[in-house]
């Protein structure tokens, strides 16, 4: 794999990266790493052509993390590569087929581009998962969900009342409880006393209009291997169920 590193931060980690995906896999193109000083610049993978690109904080570049964020990168740009259908369908083409003659209120909609990339990330965690051990992922996952309940609201005087995560839109983060939860279960990551299960029932709990076991079961069993119209019927279908609170599994191809 030919790979660079531009910015302002040591490349070792990124090596190391390289060399472990190089025991399983490899990549046609070249990878350029590019470090942005913006700490709130999230971890993402960009296919200009002739090139992969990975755009990463410097903050996250430096973690104790940047190894294991290069390798889930590294994967993303294998299944671009290989053309599977979580990388190459449109998500804005299953937008549309999924919420045509509807309204959807704005966070939804940007709900439903997290909800793609959850779909996308399993696909490619598949990969990264083959590679090592996955702790730091499980323990990535937990402080990820403890971050969004952190800020507790005092209780309240009516029984039921309280918010369990008032920082964070419940809804979405419900969304996300499902999607750690189905990747731990996908591949058989931690036992059913973990931490990470109590922190996903209390982001359930303060979301009851979202079905949590639903979203955790479509990311879940989503097929290794889905032609180009299973993957796309997934997509529009998981969208739809979000966006329009419907929890129905047909899909429009």
């Amino acid at each position: 794999m030919d790979l660079r590193v531009t910015g302002s931060a040591p490349p070792s980690p990124f090596l190391s990266a390289r060399d472990l995906f190089e025991t399983e896999y490899d990549l046609s193109l070249p990878v350029r790493v590019r470090i942005r000083e913006d700490p709130d610049e999230r971890t993402w993978t960009a296919h200009p052509g002739e090139y992969h690109v990975l755009n990463i904080s410097r903050q996250a570049a430096t973690s104790a993390m940047a190894r294991e964020l290069a390798l889930h990168e590294f994967a993303h740009m294998h299944r671009n590569e290989g053309g599977h259908p979580s990388h190459t369908q449109s998500t804005e083409e299953a937008l549309f087929l999924a919420l045509s003659g509807r309204t959807v209120e704005r966070r939804k909609l940007a709900h439903c581009y997290q909800i793609a990339n959850h779909m996308k990330d399993i696909y490619a965690d598949d990969i990264t998962l083959t590679l090592g051990p996955a702790d730091k992922l499980v323990s990535f996952l937990e402080s990820g969900l403890a971050t969004a309940l952190a800020d507790r609201p005092e209780p309240a005087t009516r029984p039921g009342s309280e918010r369990i995560s008032p920082s964070a839109d419940p809804e979405i983060t419900a969304v996300n409880a499902g999607f750690a939860l189905a990747l731990v279960e996908r591949h058989d990551l931690v036992e059913e006393d973990h931490r990470l299960y109590d922190l996903a029932y209390a982001a359930a709990r303060d979301a009851p209009g979202i079905d949590f076991g639903a979203f955790k079961r479509r990311f879940r069993d989503l097929a290794d291997e889905p032609g180009e119209s299973e993957y796309r019927k997934a997509l529009v279908s998981v969208t739809r169920s979000y966006a329009t609170g419907t929890n129905g599994s047909t899909a429009a191809d």
